[in-house]
């Protein structure tokens, strides 16, 4: 008498999947295994699949266990018979993958056509530019995100060369000197008092120096997430509801203010300044004497997804992710 044949477990449990989903390739379907247990890449057209290696279903496949017999435990991915497409004068297979231009991969999906955009790199310019743009670039087929600073200074220019040398152009000059400044650094602490600085050539000697401010992104003491609307994630700007006067070192404002401060995220995002100026505060202190600081005053903030260190030199080259991501 034949030995009983065992059929092959395929599946175990309890389920034990890797942290983090696979990445699949472009057009390839993530979907749940035939275990009911983790996240694969559907198996495609003319590859094997078993009882846990389900084929990719959004395709019009199924696994064919006919030329396993009399097992039927490891088949191939085939086509279910259905409507082929037309697009453009040109017909598909059901099943059939196709791409009608550089910009799209396609598939034939029972009478339906289904696309993956393959221009999916570009990213737009950074939030402070002022004139982003999408141009062709030569050679590529996928236009690009670039910043059309034309109306910005020049400020590479040789300082012997006279202004109306770029006509249109609004130059700063002093001096025979091209006045250059630039962006105050992102704030020292995410809360409480910090600094700040740039550097400019904006003085009689046209020197490079280094210039400072006091910054406060947010309070530390408060708990902003308390301010936060229902069925928001957000609060992009927090403001107290009394004034307050700024301290340093024993010495207090002479006036009191009501600051902006960039509020705070339940998820991912973190809340940054894109609208700001430098306000000049006057202090008093208990000897008697006065002094005046340079303060980063507040206007607007966004939340978005580039959380960064606020000492991170590199910081300048990344790129947001969407302007969606700006939102609220």
């Amino acid at each position: 008498t034949p030995e009983p044949y065992t059929r092959t477990q395929f599946c175990r449990w309890p389920c034990q999947c890797p942290r983090s989903p696979p990445r699949c390739a472009l057009g390839v379907s993530l979907v749940t295994d035939g275990c009911d247990c983790c996240k694969t890449c559907a198996r495609q057209r003319g590859e094997s699949c078993t009882e846990a290696d389900t084929c990719d279903f959004h395709r019009g496949l199924y696994c064919d266990y006919s030329g396993d017999r009399p097992r039927y435990e490891i088949g191939v991915c085939a086509q279910i018979v259905g409507v082929g497409c037309v697009l453009n004068g040109v017909r598909y297979k059901n099943g059939e993958t196709f791409q009608p231009n550089c910009k799209y991969n396609c598939t034939c999906i029972n009478g339906a056509v289904g696309c993956v955009p393959m221009c999916t790199n570009s990213r737009p310019p950074l939030v402070w530019c002022p004139n982003p743009k999408l141009i062709k670039m030569a050679g590529k087929c996928c236009e690009q995100w670039v910043c059309d600073d034309s109306r910005k200074i020049r400020k590479t220019s040789p300082r012997h060369i006279s202004s109306a040398a770029y006509e249109g152009e609004d130059e700063a000059w002093q001096k025979n000197c091209i006045v250059h400044t630039s962006p105050w650094s992102p704030c020292s602490k995410t809360c409480g008092l910090g600094i700040s600085t740039r550097i400019s050539n904006d003085n009689d000697q046209c020197r490079l120096l280094k210039e400072s401010r006091l910054c406060n992104m947010r309070p530390c003491e408060v708990d902003i997430t308390q301010h936060i609307k229902p069925g928001k994630k957000c609060l992009a700007v927090y403001r107290a509801n009394e004034p307050m006067n700024y301290t340093i070192s024993g010495c207090v404002s002479k006036i009191p203010y009501r600051p902006k401060y960039c509020g705070v995220c339940t998820d991912n995002r973190c809340c940054t300044p894109y609208k700001s100026k430098t306000i000049e505060v006057r202090f008093q202190c208990p000897d008697g004497t006065e002094f005046s600081w340079k303060i980063m005053w507040i206007n607007a903030c966004f939340c978005n997804l580039n959380c960064r260190n606020p000492n991170d030199i590199f910081a300048d080259l990344a790129h947001y992710y969407d302007y969606s991501e700006i939102a609220n």
